[in-house]
């Protein structure tokens, strides 16, 4: 094991899971125990996903999706670290994409033969337009159905999510509900709650510990603090993740996903100009911009003055904002 990195055995805290489950049954048994602060993942197995499950095949993909170019993550290793950058942007034809993309070893490649492939689908304008399978990719969007477990005008994206075996994902939060559904292939999947956000090392949306299997605990101490939820999705199982939880994706071989967000709050309460559905509802970004104006207030005090002063902001923000109710 390299030096500095300590093997962590956290418990790991397994999701409950849901068969056969309706709209009525999710909205009335599942949903209301994931609302006011309580709000926790579930996988749902059973769901009827339509024609998918059977034809997504690579070759069916590949002819049935056609040859739009799409925008791909190109990495020379399994582990992609998006704050760190450690891959390209490349432009591939889908059919092109998908065969790569399922195949281990590689005869045509950007970096090397063992480079590793992440699709997360876009708009056609991704400054303005949101994605929507039904739009960029509407003969393949025909054969699934997405689970109504929301009204038509809280949806918010459809997003294809293709990876070659083996890839991880950061761990990152997003600001809305949303349903991964594994149409093929096998992940894991590891989560957080909100509530342990001081233990991740964020830096945005995202957090700075890559690997949480093997992390760096000399660097990244109070990690083994956080509680680790965790599943394994198979093929035509639903991972219902709440707005603000933490995750980490591993695909177990070649993999199709497709995730589908929806507001759960307001619409007003979200950045119009928000195609990903990542940035911080709008009274959110406010407040931190104002906190960061505070802090930079503090600046002209003398350290220790500036110690207390933050200590005592650090008190009022935990009296006024931080939840009772919140495990």
């Amino acid at each position: 094991m390299p030096k500095g990195i300590m093997e962590i055995k956290q418990q790991k805290i397994s999701l409950p899971e849901y068969t056969n489950v309706d709209r009525q049954t999710f909205l009335q048994d599942i949903y209301p125990l994931l609302v006011d602060f309580q709000r926790k993942p579930v996988v749902l197995k059973g769901l009827h996903l339509g024609d998918c499950s059977t034809k997504w095949t690579v070759d069916y993909m590949s002819k049935t999706g056609g040859s739009k170019e799409v925008k791909i993550h190109v990495s020379e290793v399994p582990q992609m670290d998006f704050i760190r950058k450690n891959f390209l942007y490349r432009t591939l034809p889908f059919d092109t994409f998908v065969k790569r993309a399922a195949k281990e070893k590689h005869t045509e490649f950007f970096i090397s033969e063992n480079e590793k492939y992440y699709l997360r689908s876009l708009g056609e304008d991704p400054r303005k337009d949101i994605a929507d399978i039904s739009k960029q990719f509407p003969q393949l969007a025909t054969d699934i159905h997405v689970p109504e477990f929301f009204e038509k005008d809280q949806f918010f994206s459809s997003v294809f999510r293709i990876s070659s075996p083996g890839l991880q994902l950061w761990t990152h939060y997003d600001v809305m509900d949303n349903l991964l559904i594994q149409v093929t292939g096998k992940k894991r999947v590891v989560l957080y709650s909100p509530r342990d956000a001081p233990y991740l090392y964020l830096s945005g949306d995202k957090s700075e510990v890559l690997d949480v299997d093997n992390p760096d605990l000399v660097k990244y101490p109070l990690f083994s603090h956080a509680r680790r939820y965790e599943c394994y999705l198979e093929a035509g199982d639903v991972l219902f993740i709440p707005a603000l939880w933490f995750h980490n994706t591993v695909a177990d071989g070649f993999g199709v996903g497709v995730n589908v967000f929806w507001k759960d709050l307001p619409s007003e309460c979200y950045d119009k100009t928000d195609t990903y559905g990542n940035k911080d509802p709008c009274a959110a970004s406010r407040a931190m911009q104002i906190l960061d104006r505070a802090l930079k207030t503090l600046e002209e005090l003398p350290e220790e003055y500036k110690d207390f002063y933050a200590r005592r902001m650090v008190l009022r923000i935990q009296a006024k904002a931080y939840s009772a109710n919140y495990e």
